[in-house]
């Protein structure tokens, strides 16, 4: 089973002990004692402290600065400190690649039986190839490591793979992890690649190395103790992708219905590239949003009618035979949460659509854009696309059979009362909350307006929109409601397939 760790990395003992207490209530295997981050350490006094106050196994690390670490003295206090730490009876000892040879002549090849040598490498530029990694991993056998470390940097989302590659022939117990956020994956598929370890932080604000997930996160929401060889990835690639709450969602109801697989936020940057990288049936199926719903068109080998018409998808699903199909369900989502706001409760259920008839301006030409114009068509809604490049609205509206806008003509288009706003871009979400796709003044032109954003859940367009007694329906609706087509879609796959 691959254990979960806490890195801690408080600046004082009485801080450190605290934290580990936290850790072992928040249900970590193991503690990571950073020694290189308490001022003022002193060994044989701290150590012993640090060690009886601790309620789980504990790792010791004194990294130095030319390794990514704070310690910057000389090596032999830094090597006797270590000894020191084996004496006392801890469980694993990290050092580094680099002086690792050093160390085992300074102990003589004396170690406790009990503790374990985790010799580590870390690469904070790039990802090697598949080969220069499995060669770095046989010299790190070579010096007599009872782990092996590995922690390199990701530039893309595609260099996890090779770590992955590598992960699974190792013939040792293996740490590989790749930091950033495009690395996110490598610490919490550990445990379906053989990983020996993983780290999950107390808070945000106590990590050791980019990237790091929370242990509340790794255990509530990613489910760790139950991945394993054959866990099916699941994901929602996007880019940004750190605001969403998808998995939340999707991983509560895997675990509801049973489904053994685990749903990731993956920061991408080429869609075609991630597919053909991780092409194995166990990456079974992914969410896209912005800005590759477009792009998803190309890269599937099938399509939904619904999302061909529509020219976007939101959802790719890996039929075993390794081909992709690619489905829409966006605009099921933001028409019935529209329609709800126009029609109150129950208006879903209507034989004649709230929207007939009904004229919807609809900010944004991209993937949502296109779902949420095709839909309002398809309720008889008339149409009208504004979006900040004229050509793409455009090409939008004659798609559909209705008319285009720049975005800047919203400020005075009025050709009637009652009109609905709908808000498919990205203006609005967060970190760039005081974005808004209209001006105040012109809200109040509309009857019901709807953001797609959801996080924030209110957004500025929302709470503008709400100043001017406009109704208003949030992203969230929209969020919820679409989510469930491809969760059943993915039950459906498994029933038949596996």
């Amino acid at each position: 089973m691959t254990l979960v760790c806490v890195p801690l990395v408080a600046r004082t003992v009485e801080e450190m002990v605290a934290d580990a207490a936290a850790a072992a209530a928040a249900g970590s295997d193991l503690v990571e004692i950073r020694l290189d981050f308490i001022q003022g350490f002193r060994p044989r006094e701290h150590l012993p402290q640090l060690l009886r106050g601790c309620p789980l196994p504990v790792l010791v690390t004194y990294r130095p600065t030319w390794e990514g670490g704070q310690y910057e003295g000389d090596e032999t206090t830094r090597f006797d400190t270590l000894r020191l730490a084996m004496e006392l009876g801890v469980d694993y000892v990290d050092i580094e690649l680099k002086v690792a040879d050093k160390f085992m002549s300074f102990i003589s090849g004396n170690k406790p039986e009990k503790c374990k040598l985790i010799v580590s490498s870390h690469n904070y530029e790039y990802t090697p190839s598949c080969e220069e990694l499995a060669n770095l991993v046989a010299r790190i056998q070579a010096v007599g490591a009872d782990i092996v470390k590995v922690a390199t940097a990701a530039k893309d989302i595609v260099d996890v793979s090779r770590m992955f590659q590598v992960m699974v022939h190792c013939q040792v117990p293996m740490i590989g992890l790749v930091m950033s956020e495009r690395g996110l994956m490598s610490r919490v598929l550990a445990p379906k690649f053989g990983g020996y370890l993983t780290f999950g932080i107390l808070n945000s604000a106590k990590t050791s190395a980019p990237g790091q997930p929370t242990v509340e996160e790794l255990l509530d929401v990613y489910n760790i103790r139950c991945i394993g060889p054959d866990t099916k990835v699941l994901g929602l690639i996007a880019n940004p992708v750190k605001q969403s709450k998808s998995p939340i969602l999707h991983n509560k109801c895997l675990q509801y219905v049973g489904y053994n697989a685990v749903y990731l936020p993956l920061l991408g940057d080429n869609l075609a590239s991630f597919l053909e990288t991780y092409s194995s049936p166990d990456f079974s199926g992914f969410s896209c949003s912005l800005p590759f719903k477009v792009d998803a068109v190309q890269c599937c080998n099938e399509h939904d009618p619904v999302a061909k018409s529509i020219g976007a998808i939101n959802t790719i699903v890996r039929r075993p035979d390794g081909k992709l199909v690619g489905y829409n369900t966006d605009y099921i989502g933001a028409i019935s949460a529209i329609e709800d706001g126009i029609g109150g409760p129950g208006s879903k259920d209507a034989v004649i659509s709230p929207l007939a008839g009904r004229l919807i301006v609809v900010v944004g030409a991209g993937g949502a854009g296109k779902a949420i114009a095709y839909g309002a068509k398809e309720k008889g809604a008339r149409v009208v696309v504004a979006n900040r490049t004229y050509e793409k609205a455009v090409s939008l509206a004659n798609a559909i059979g209705g008319q285009a806008l720049r975005l800047a003509d919203l400020e005075t288009f009025r050709p009637e009362d009652g009109m609905i706003l709908a808000n498919a871009t990205s203006l609005g979400m967060q970190p760039n909350i005081d974005g808004t796709p209209i001006p105040k003044k012109a809200l109040s032109f509309y009857d019901v307006v709807f953001d797609a954003v959801y996080a924030p859940k209110v957004t500025r367009l929302l709470r503008e929109a709400e100043e001017c007694g406009v109704k208003v329906v949030s992203g969230v609706e929209m969020f919820i409601r679409q989510a469930m087509a491809p969760e059943s879609l993915m039950r459906e796959i498994a029933a038949k397939y596996t």
